[in-house]
């Protein structure tokens, strides 16, 4: 007998005799073809704070439990006590073209024994937004999860009130699985957590869909794309 509403049981959830777990995030660099992603510096620090200040009304630091920050030395300290450790596992975001760091995200939630993973601090300064490099950065971090450092599971994560954040998760191919009701304090405010995820055996559609996006064929020579991600995922090719 089962509980009434009670979600069913998957195959893969079953047995898993063969698992051996996965790892942690290492310090190498994550390289695609608009962008780059290396373990954050100190040295990146100037760079991004001034690539946040181009974001004038804060509406970046909107859904995050920190920020904005009014000077760099600000900035600079929040880094200091956040972003050098091991879970979670900060990124900076370079594109190619400019060479200097547009963005941050990171790896938490990290469980290697689970095989699950999270992505999130995820903060694209104005030059870095609706850029190809965008994309490519959740496609770098999740080749990287799934395929380098084998984990099963790949989890976002964010306020149920941020549509914009919600809508990018469908886009990139996560699954929505529900809403955490009341489950944290955020600036003084009620937040609910809208969580989705990407499995490994999801992966390989997903990553199909990504590599076709990615394609230079896809973009015109203003670098605008010809067909949308969803597009190609909906299509499965």
């Amino acid at each position: 007998m089962t509980d009434e509403g009670a979600l069913p049981v998957t195959k893969k959830g079953r047995c898993l005799t063969d698992w051996q777990g996965a790892r942690r995030p290492d310090h190498g660099i994550l390289a695609g073809t608009h962008c780059r992603l290396e373990p954050i510096k100190r040295d990146h620090v100037a760079d991004l704070f001034s690539a946040y200040s181009a974001d004038e009304t804060g509406a970046n630091w909107q859904y995050l439990p920190y920020g904005p920050f009014a000077e760099q030395d600000e900035f600079a300290k929040w880094v200091d006590r956040t972003c050098f450790r091991d879970d979670p596992f900060f990124y900076a975001i370079i594109e190619t073209t400019g060479n200097r760091p547009i963005g941050m995200a990171s790896y938490l939630r990290v469980n290697p024994d689970a095989g699950s993973i999270e992505v999130g601090h995820i903060n694209f300064a104005p030059a870095l937004q609706r850029k190809p490099a965008a994309s490519e950065t959740m496609f770098l971090m999740m080749r990287h999860a799934f395929e380098d450092l084998g984990y099963r599971r790949y989890e976002w994560k964010c306020n149920n009130e941020n549509l914009r954040s919600k809508a990018a998760a469908l886009r990139l191919g996560f699954s929505a699985e529900g809403v955490f009701r009341q489950a944290a304090i955020s600036k003084g405010r009620n937040r609910d957590t809208a969580w989705f995820s990407v499995l490994d055996n999801e992966w390989p559609r997903c990553r199909a869909a990504f590599l076709n996006w990615l394609s230079p064929e896809n973009f015109d020579e203003d670098g605008r794309q010809k067909t949308g991600l969803a597009t190609f995922r909906k299509r499965g090719d």
